[in-house]
């Protein structure tokens, strides 16, 4: 059964993560062109081996568990993981993630490249702004609203978990966000969710990975990040380069906040990402901050 199940794994994560969206079986074997005999044995299979039911029949419906709706997000992270390593779009590097969408290879407008780094590379060759942001926010022991991180708040975008999803909590003034789409832009976006990505809701769901890294460690994440985004002044999508800094934070009430610290600059290294697209940002947009984290 062990040997089974791992061989029919993929089929069995689009069946349970299919039945879990629709909670309907009818439309579950329309979704995946399947059979209601075969998504009722992969699901059989898939509770045999976790050992738990994860859908419960009330009234001829299907409802989660509660093992099923703790495993969920597991297993579509799992699903996005696999495909996107099918597709060469995500591997490691030195145990570290890298992404890249290109759209050259994927056939689709999205481009996206992101190479996380070790957190000691933030004091070689590191932003200045990202810097002072992570001292301010050990300073701040985390707490987002502590006068210590005053001084970075208005670079800050803070994301609250909603669900299987982010939401936008606040948008500094200063921020990258803010200053690369206008203000109109900026005062829209909060409140909305993550999953409005050009991608689409399920690249969103893997690009918010480290997210949930940073939320599980409760800690902060380094990346380099090469893409292109509609930008204020623009009609079509410009090329934008950035170190990013996430550190997990939180809110007055003690739940959780996820604070992004952006920083648009040319200084960044993605592995496989060629020189001329990163410099490919036009200067104009190239931030050049400096603050220190005690005047």
């Amino acid at each position: 059964m062990e040997s089974q199940s791992q061989a029919l794994l993929y089929s069995l994560l689009r069946s349970y993560i299919s039945l879990a969206k629709t909670l309907n079986l009818s439309q579950t074997v329309r979704d995946l062109q399947s059979t209601r005999q075969t998504v009722r044995r992969h699901i059989s299979l898939l509770e045999k081996q976790k050992g738990a039911a994860l859908f419960c029949l009330k009234d001829r419906q299907y409802r989660l568990t509660e093992a099923g709706q703790s495993s969920l997000q597991e297993a579509e992270n799992l699903m996005l993981r696999a495909e996107a390593w099918f597709s060469n779009q995500t591997v490691q590097i030195n145990g570290l993630a890298h992404l890249a969408f290109d759209p050259k290879k994927s056939g689709s407008d999205f481009c996206y490249y992101l190479q996380q780094h070790p957190f000691s590379r933030l004091w070689h060759d590191g932003s200045a702004l990202l810097q002072t942001g992570f001292q301010l926010w050990a300073e701040a022991k985390g707490e987002i609203e502590s006068p210590a991180f005053a001084k970075i708040r208005p670079y800050l975008v803070v994301f609250r978990q909603h669900g299987d999803d982010w939401i936008c909590a606040d948008i500094g003034e200063k921020s990258s966000y803010a200053t690369w789409h206008g203000w109109e832009k900026q005062r829209s976006s909060i409140g909305r969710e993550i999953t409005c990505l050009s991608g689409g809701p399920a690249i969103a769901k893997l690009l918010t990975q480290p997210f949930l890294d940073v939320k599980q460690s409760a800690s902060v994440r380094l990346d380099h990040i090469f893409m292109h985004r509609e930008v204020k002044d623009s009609p079509e999508k410009m090329p934008a380069s950035f170190q990013r800094l996430l550190m997990g934070c939180r809110f007055p009430d003690g739940s959780f906040a996820l604070a992004s610290l952006i920083d648009r600059t040319r200084n960044i290294k993605i592995e496989g990402l060629d020189d001329s697209l990163v410099n490919s940002m036009p200067e104009k947009y190239i931030m050049n901050v400096e603050i220190s984290a005690h005047d």
